[in-house]
């Protein structure tokens, strides 16, 4: 299948990009690498570097490649800038998102993975959150990831096209000591920690140590990015069965002070820690319920242990202590600030 694969330069997004290739796809991406690294992507897919704020481009490589299918990572992704900054994610996150859109149809293109977000459901009614959970999105960001799943449910009512959206919880971890989390600037937990460990931060912020949890940090749901990667060709192949929605992440919660418990057992860094105030959206527990992906496409999380996630950043990390060192700078395509509800691409 041809396919085009935007943000394909980011942090999930390549991995996305080397899954489907061994998959036998053909890729383009379609990157600003405003974050992205040339550096990250396959050497079996084209790169596009563009703007999806840029119709013409948008168009052009539509026109050039001819994809079956989009995979759709790029946006802005930050929570707490999204509080600060809202115009931004509900505008160029939205805008873009209709650009793509509306280039597909007009191109004919019938399959569609959203890169969505957990912070679709703020704060839940229920732990760990279902796939049909409320959604109340729990910032600008969650809204605008909202509104693109909206758009998509017309797409298909109206243009067949049919789609999945991913709801990610927190992405995390390394596929191999050459492929990993890179983000300027780096605001995820396990890349912060690790970044005092190799000494390039003084201490890690706990950004609240009163919610209602039992060491009083936050609680989240780590999911390897492989694991993530894996879900996204399943949903690809699947669409041919219909649209669906799937909330992906290891279904277990660890607090900030457990994960930094554990990056020290992992480094021998003793990782110092210092607690500040609580950030506005952050919900005190996000934990997944996956069992729908799980039945419907039999997948199921490889690399379920905290420790092994942290080991796997660690081994990127080390073996690169400035990522891919190729930043061309902006701003996009991060994620938010630790611990965080909403993915990094």
């Amino acid at each position: 299948m041809r396919l085009l694969v935007t943000g394909g330069a980011g942090y999930i997004g390549s991995v996305v990009v080397t899954q489907l290739a061994d998959a036998g796809h053909q890729v383009v991406v379609f990157d600003r690498l405003s974050q992205g690294h040339r550096k990250a992507v396959d050497p079996r897919a084209e790169l596009i570097v563009g703007d999806l704020a840029d119709r013409a481009a948008v168009e052009d490589a539509m026109a050039a490649h001819r994809p079956e299918g989009i995979l759709h990572f790029a946006s802005h992704t930050l929570v707490g800038e999204s509080m600060e900054r809202p115009f931004l994610h509900l505008g160029e996150n939205v805008r873009n998102g209709l650009n793509l859109l509306e280039s597909a149809v007009e191109h004919g293109v019938r399959r569609f993975i959203l890169s969505s977000t957990a912070n679709l459901f703020g704060v839940p009614d229920a732990i760990p959150i279902p796939a049909d959970a409320a959604i109340r999105p729990g910032s600008p960001y969650g809204e605008s990831k909202h509104i693109l799943e909206r758009l998509l449910h017309w797409m298909d009512d109206r243009f067949a096209m049919r789609y999945a959206s991913l709801r990610y919880f927190n992405a995390a971890g390394a596929v191999s000591p050459d492929r990993g989390e890179d983000h300027d600037p780096e605001t995820h937990l396990i890349p912060v920690v690790l970044q005092v460990a190799l000494g390039q931060r003084e201490a890690v912020m706990i950004f609240g140590d009163d919610y209602d949890t039992p060491d009083g940090t936050c609680v989240r749901d780590y999911i390897h990015v492989a694991d993530l990667a894996d879900a996204h060709v399943r949903a690809l192949h699947a669409l041919d069965g219909g649209s669906r929605t799937y909330n992906l992440g290891n279904g277990r919660g660890f607090s900030v002070r457990e994960v930094i418990e554990t990056a020290r057992a992992v480094t021998g860094h003793p990782i110092p820690a210092r607690v500040a105030p609580r950030r506005p959206g952050d919900p005190a527990v996000l934990v997944a319920e996956s069992e729908r992906i799980r039945r419907e496409l039999g997948w199921e999380p490889r690399h379920g242990e905290l420790r092994d996630i942290i080991a796997s950043a660690w081994a990127w990390h080390r073996a690169h202590p400035h990522g891919y060192a190729d930043r061309s700078g902006g701003s996009d395509d991060s994620g938010p600030a630790s611990p965080s509800s909403s993915p990094s691409r």
